[in-house]
């Protein structure tokens, strides 16, 4: 009989005192036999008392605290090595804020066992997302289409954060360098992921906007995503220029 594999689900919270009991209630009911970390960047609003507190009545819930507000590429390292020194064999990423349904994470988890990494994903048959205005319809619609364009990525939805790795797939990724630490840190890992010849697949999902709290999206994040995707880019294809330039001679 095989070993049944240890799951983590690695949770950032900043501010997210309004949904973070309730978003946990939901994902133990919906996977009871995986594990939870939440990682709290010093959340003024006393998120980290409350995860504390749940993870006082619950020994499958865990807390990482720390400090200050690093961003949300940091704050997934940071779970991620959490997970990987205590030998868990798939880690996951998802949002505190409801966006992501706990109730979805079965499905990602099932086509995981055949996959490296799973994405859920919103822009694929069968997935939608649920009280966007056009604007972030747009935005993450067209966001996706550069990222195909500029890095030659076969991926719809490169910058969703609902996702499923295999360790290997992690112990790999993390000897090198990931630079970037807001939003487009899902784009860096999908991207290297895809790179290094991992089995990428994504699973539809229904994405629901945050009944509670204020979304963390700000001008700042896209200006940062679409520069570095923009460097990335570039880089990408000037690679693509050298080898097809090296072949000719």
């Amino acid at each position: 009989m095989s070993t049944p594999r240890r799951v983590l689900v690695v949770v950032p919270t900043y501010n997210e005192r309004e949904n973070l009991e309730l978003v946990l209630g939901r994902l133990r009911r919906a996977v009871p036999d995986a594990d939870v970390l939440v990682v709290d960047d010093g959340s003024p609003d006393g998120t980290g008392e409350i995860a504390d507190r749940l993870a006082a009545g619950d020994t499958q819930v865990q807390v990482l605290h720390r400090d200050e507000k690093l961003g949300l590429g940091a704050a997934y390292l940071a779970g991620f090595r959490w997970g990987l020194d205590r030998g868990y064999d798939a880690l996951v990423e998802m949002d505190a804020d409801g966006s992501h349904q706990p109730e979805q994470l079965p499905l990602l988890l099932t086509a995981s066992e055949s996959a490296d990494l799973v994405l859920g994903s919103r822009w694929v048959p069968g997935g939608s997302v649920v009280n966007w205005p056009t604007r972030r319809r747009l935005l993450s619609r067209g966001g996706n289409t550069y990222v195909r364009l500029a890095l030659g990525l076969g991926l719809r939805d490169a910058t969703g954060g609902f996702r499923v790795f295999r360790r290997e797939t992690l112990e790999t990724l993390m000897t090198e360098i990931v630079a970037s630490h807001g939003y487009c840190f899902q784009v860096d890992l999908a991207w290297r992921a895809a790179n290094r010849g991992f089995h990428v697949v994504e699973v539809p999902i229904e994405f629901v906007e945050r009944e509670f709290g204020t979304s963390k999206m700000s001008g700042a994040i896209v200006r940062e995503a679409l520069w570095r995707v923009t460097v990335w880019g570039a880089a990408h294809r000037l690679g693509q220029l050298r080898r097809i330039a090296g072949g000719r001679r």
